[in-house]
């Protein structure tokens, strides 16, 4: 039988063991007794907070970057056949988006049409001489290291940079679950801050079970140190004031906000991704979710 690791879920329908990344010894056990059967790692386990990776930037670092390591050291010494991917950012191009054209519109920053990037970046755009952040470093640190073992050691590895993740289930917070906190708040009737840009920051949104199905199209099918920019596209694409309008819509109710002039160190003004690398190489995949779809569940989970 094959086996399947997942990192950073509690899915009902798996067996699940609770432990840290970070603990080498305990992750070898977990894939030594799995051995050459198991078929695909799924790496999704990471400290996903800028704010919090700048206040404890050894630990944001050895969660993410180290404890990938760890899991692809254990993979390479008792699964060195399995799939690997992992879940990266947009985070790792840190603000070089920025030095775009970009126009300043009513609602939102956008580029001239017919710029190259107008309907998406993609994955030829620079990590390096661009301001990342703690927590941008250390997933620009686990995200080469994937693509390393891919190439080095000839292992199956993927790499998703992905924008926004989110759907019903996420739990967002403040400042980590973009969609998921702006509808909740929403609805409760909740205090929203928005964090510089003067809300007209573009955002690039994706709906997990398109991620799960873009990942599922490499387990069944890997290649060797891949890396791939995924996200909802320039569809599924809004200022942060675009997306407060629409969950005021779908809401029925006014949303309380204000703005700060502070921006996190490191963010984008704009990003939209291009998907067209893993189109071209996994072409019968496509996006199922569009970004009003996306709120609405968001919103019927919230309720």
């Amino acid at each position: 039988m094959s086996v399947v690791i997942v990192t950073g879920s509690d899915c009902r329908f798996y067996t699940h063991r609770d432990l840290d990344v970070r603990d080498r010894a305990s992750v070898d056990r977990v894939f030594a007794r799995c051995g050459r059967s198991l078929a695909a790692v799924v790496h999704a386990a990471a400290q996903p907070s800028h704010e919090w990776a700048a206040s404890e930037p050894v630990v944001d670092f050895e969660v993410n970057a180290l404890g990938t390591l760890y899991l692809l050291e254990a993979t390479r010494a008792h699964s060195p056949d399995a799939a690997f991917v992992f879940t990266s950012t947009n985070k790792v191009y840190g603000d070089a988006p920025n030095a775009l054209p970009l126009v300043e519109l009513d609602r939102r920053m956008e580029l001239p049409r017919g710029h190259r990037d107008y309907d998406g970046i993609d994955e030829t755009m620079s990590l390096d001489q661009s301001r990342h952040s703690p927590y941008g470093v250390s997933k620009a640190a686990a995200d080469l290291t994937v693509q390393e073992y891919g190439r080095h050691f000839g292992m199956k590895t993927a790499v998703f940079r992905c924008g926004c993740v989110t759907g019903p289930a996420h739990a967002g917070v403040e400042l980590h679950g973009f969609l998921s906190h702006l509808m909740r708040c929403t609805v409760a009737g909740a205090a929203y801050t928005i964090h510089g840009y003067g809300g007209k920051q573009v955002r690039d949104n994706i709906h997990s079970e398109d991620l799960v199905a873009a990942m599922w199209e490499v387990v069944q099918n890997p290649g060797i140190g891949k890396v791939y920019n995924m996200g909802g596209g320039r569809r599924s694409s809004c200022s942060v004031l675009e997306a407060i309008d629409l969950c005021q819509e779908i809401a029925g109710r006014p949303l309380r906000y204000t703005c700060s002039d502070r921006h996190r160190a490191g963010d984008h003004a704009w990003w939209i991704t291009s998907v067209q690398r893993f189109v071209g190489e996994y072409p019968a995949w496509s996006r199922r979710h569009g970004l009003r779809e996306t709120l609405e569940q968001i919103h019927d989970a919230c309720v």
